[in-house]
């Protein structure tokens, strides 16, 4: 099944962000390459698609799993909660209907 995750970044996370980017990346890249990832980017801080400065409020990914459990185990593992990123992140079922 596909599950959402929602990272909501805290304040001025941009330094956080990019400390461990590339490892965030490479978890990303291996759910990509297994075809277990439908979409995954972040959510810029201003109408822009490179803020600059203002940096990112959050991210979205949209991937496959086997349950709801290990959905949630996989966000707990990212990178981005261990460097801080994140203030909180959400993890729901995700029907996909369109395209």
């Amino acid at each position: 099944m596909w599950y959402a995750i929602v990272g909501i970044d805290v304040a001025d996370s941009l330094e956080k962000r990019l400390s461990v980017r590339a490892e965030h990346l490479a978890r990303l890249k291996a759910l990509s390459e297994a075809g277990r990832l439908k979409l995954a980017g972040p959510f810029p801080a201003i109408d822009s698609d490179d803020p600059g400065p203002a940096g990112f409020t959050g991210s979205l990914i949209v991937a496959e799993f086997e349950s709801l459990e290990a959905a949630k185990a996989w966000a707990d593992a990212d990178p981005y909660i261990g460097a801080g990123v994140y203030e909180r992140v959400d993890v729901r079922p995700f029907k996909s209907v369109l395209p």
